[in-house]
């Protein structure tokens, strides 16, 4: 599970960039708006697997309230989701605290 955690967050990050920092000026400054819907749903299902994982492990884990809540809060800000890969993510025998 958290394997599929840590990809969650690393996906969930990158989908955040390339909607907002790719399709949404391809969208309103060149008028393509195809590229945005296709990336707006891939963010919004990875966005909603990233916050019930995150609960899943909170919960899990017993995480303090501190740090469950920077996790949730992390899916909110942009390059947010990889730092938290790499502090708590990173590998299975890191306590995660």
């Amino acid at each position: 599970m958290l394997k599929l955690f840590r990809a969650t967050a690393i996906l969930e990050g990158i989908s955040y960039l390339a909607l907002f920092g790719v399709t949404m000026p391809l969208k309103y400054w060149a008028e393509i708006p195809g590229p945005n819907k296709l990336v707006g749903y891939a963010h919004g299902v990875l966005f909603i697997l990233y916050v019930l994982l995150a609960l899943f492990f909170w919960f899990q884990k017993k995480w303090s309230f501190k740090l469950g809540s920077i996790v949730l809060i992390a899916s909110l800000l942009p390059f947010a989701t990889f730092y938290i890969e790499e502090k708590y993510l990173k590998t299975e025998t890191r306590p995660i605290r």
